[in-house]
């Protein structure tokens, strides 16, 4: 699996990874469930872009997501074209 190398300020190399997160909308107007590819260095930062992208276009609160799984996928599990396209060199 390819990945992306970036440099954080201390000038360490990290991978980023493929994240599936799979989760929940429970909102009083609006029940859905969802799964979503994320490419993030960790999955705590694969969480909070998921938030932050689902709060965005639906308009919900954190509080309203349920978050079922985490898990790390490589770059053939995932159907996301952009994803591939920036995993590959």
């Amino acid at each position: 699996m390819n990945e992306w190398i970036i440099f954080q300020r201390n000038e360490k190399m990290v991978e980023v990874k493929i994240f599936r997160v799979e989760g929940e909308i429970l909102s009083p107007n609006y029940k859905t469930t969802f799964s979503k590819d994320i490419r993030a260095v960790k999955p705590e930062h694969a969480v909070e872009k998921v938030y932050m992208e689902l709060g965005s276009q639906h308009k919900v609160k954190r509080m309203h997501m349920k978050l079922y799984s985490i898990k790390e996928i490589t770059e053939e599990e995932t159907e996301n074209l952009l994803i591939k396209e920036l995993s590959r060199e």
